[in-house]
C-alpha cells in the first residue's frame, strides 16, 4: 500500500472527484470544454497532489503538495457556485459539493499543520 492510500484525505479527495464527475455529466454538452472540464481537472488535481506530495522526500516538499491541493479544491469550490449561476447544477448538488468541499478543506489544513510540524 502506498503512503498516501492511508491517508483519509486522499480517500476523500477521490470522493469529491467521483461527485464532480457524476455532476457533470449532467452539463450541457456545449460546455464539455468550459466548466465541465475545468471542474473535473481540479478535482482530480487535489488527490493527485496529496499522492505525488506523499511521495516526496522531505516533509516541507509533501506541505506544499498540500497547499498545492488546497488550491484545487478552491478552484472546485469556486467553479461550483458558477456552475449553480449557469444552471448547470442544482443547489442540492452545489450544497453538497460545498458540504464536501469545507470537510476537505479542514482535513488538508489539518494534514499540512502536522506534515510541517515534523519538517
Amino acid at each position: 500500500m502506498f503512503r498516501f492510500e492511508k491517508l483519509d484525505v486522499w480517500h476523500r479527495a477521490v470522493e469529491l472527484a467521483d461527485a464532480v464527475y457524476s455532476m457533470t455529466r449532467k452539463f450541457p454538452d456545449d460546455d464539455r470544454y468550459g466548466l465541465t472540464s475545468q471542474m473535473r481537472r481540479a478535482s482530480v488535481s487535489i488527490s493527485s497532489n496529496i499522492a505525488e506530495g506523499s511521495g516526496r522526500v522531505s516533509d516541507r516538499d509533501f506541505g506544499r503538495f498540500i497547499e498545492l491541493a488546497y488550491g484545487s479544491l478552491m478552484e472546485v469550490v469556486s467553479q461550483s457556485l458558477i456552475a449553480n449561476r449557469q444552471n448547470f447544477l442544482s443547489i442540492e448538488d452545489h450544497n453538497t459539493l460545498r458540504h464536501q468541499s469545507e470537510e476537505l478543506s479542514r482535513m488538508l489544513f489539518g494534514l499540512r499543520k502536522k506534515v510541517l510540524s515534523n519538517a
